[in-house]
C-alpha cells in the first residue's frame, strides 16, 4: 500500500523576518517522514524580502515550489492560489509563523486516513494546549467572533479560524474553485463550503502557540469578517456553491 502525498501550503505576505527558519524547520520535519511530500509558498504579494528568501531557499531545496503574485490581495487569495496547484493526495496549509508546531501533521492524518475529507486543528477543545496565549482583549474578541460564526455560518465547529487545516486533495478543490473570499474571511467560507458539499470536517486536539507579528488588524478587519458572514449567509448554498476559479485553470 502505497503512502499518501502531501502537499504544504505556506501563505506568506511580508513574511521576511521569519519566513527562512521556519522553512528550514519545515524541511527538516518532513524529510524526517515516510511519506513523499512538496511544499508550496503563496506569496500574497508581498512588499518586502519574502519571494526572493522563499525563491533562494527553493533553488536550493527542489521539494519547494514559490508562486507569486502582485499586487497584495489577502490571505484567502494566497491559501487559494497554493490550494488549487496542489498535487498531493492530501493537502496542508498552515501559518508561516508555525504557531501550530509541525509535529501536529501526525494528528490530522489519521482523520483522512478513516474516510474524513477535512480536520482542522482546534484551539478551544479540551485537549487541545495553548503554550503560549494570546492577549486577553484578543481571545474575548476571538471568542466572540466564533460564537457569532457558529451561529450564523457553521455550526458545531468551534475553532474556524486556526491556520492549520487539511483536506482530502478533491475535497480541496473542490472547496477552494468556489471560494470567493480574498482575506481573512475565507477560513469560515471553506467550512462552509464544506458543509454544502457534505463533506466530513473533524476538528482535532492541537498544541498551539501565540506568535507576534500577526497580519490581522483587530478593528478593521473583524467588522469585515463579520459583514463577509452575513454576505455568505444570505447567498444561500446554491450562490456560495456557484464556481467562480476552475481548479485548472490556477
Amino acid at each position: 500500500m502505497s503512502l499518501p502525498h502531501l502537499t504544504v501550503v505556506v501563505p506568506a505576505y511580508n513574511e521576511a523576518s521569519r519566513l527562512g527558519p521556519s522553512l528550514g524547520r519545515i524541511a527538516a520535519y518532513y524529510r524526517a517522514q515516510a511519506y513523499p511530500w512538496n511544499v508550496i509558498v503563496a506569496d500574497d504579494g508581498s512588499t518586502d524580502d519574502t519571494r526572493r528568501i522563499a525563491t533562494d531557499f527553493a533553488k536550493g531545496n527542489p521539494e519547494f515550489t514559490v508562486l507569486s503574485y502582485s499586487p497584495n490581495r489577502g490571505k484567502g487569495c494566497a491559501v487559494r492560489t497554493g490550494m488549487l496547484a496542489a498535487e498531493g493526495d492530501i493537502v496542508l496549509f498552515m501559518d508561516a509563523d508555525l504557531a501550530t508546531p509541525l509535529e501536529e501533521t501526525g494528528k490530522l492524518l489519521p482523520h483522512l486516513a478513516e474516510g474524513a475529507q477535512g480536520a482542522i486543528g482546534s484551539r478551544p477543545l479540551r485537549e487541545s494546549r495553548l503554550e503560549r496565549r494570546q492577549p486577553k482583549w484578543r481571545e474575548a474578541i476571538g471568542r466572540l467572533a466564533n460564537k457569532l460564526i457558529q451561529t450564523f455560518g457553521v455550526r458545531g465547529i468551534q475553532d474556524t479560524q486556526c491556520g492549520f487545516k487539511m483536506f482530502t486533495r478533491e475535497a480541496a478543490h473542490e472547496i477552494f474553485r468556489r471560494s470567493k473570499l480574498d482575506g481573512f474571511s475565507f477560513d469560515f467560507e471553506a467550512l462552509m463550503l464544506a458543509r454544502d458539499l457534505g463533506y466530513r470536517i473533524d476538528e482535532v486536539p492541537i498544541r498551539w502557540a501565540h506568535q507576534e507579528g500577526s497580519k490581522v488588524v483587530f478593528w478593521r478587519d473583524y467588522p469585515r469578517a463579520l459583514r463577509d458572514l452575513v454576505k455568505l449567509r444570505l447567498m444561500g448554498r446554491k450562490r456560495r456553491m456557484s464556481v467562480v476559479v476552475d481548479a485548472e485553470d490556477a
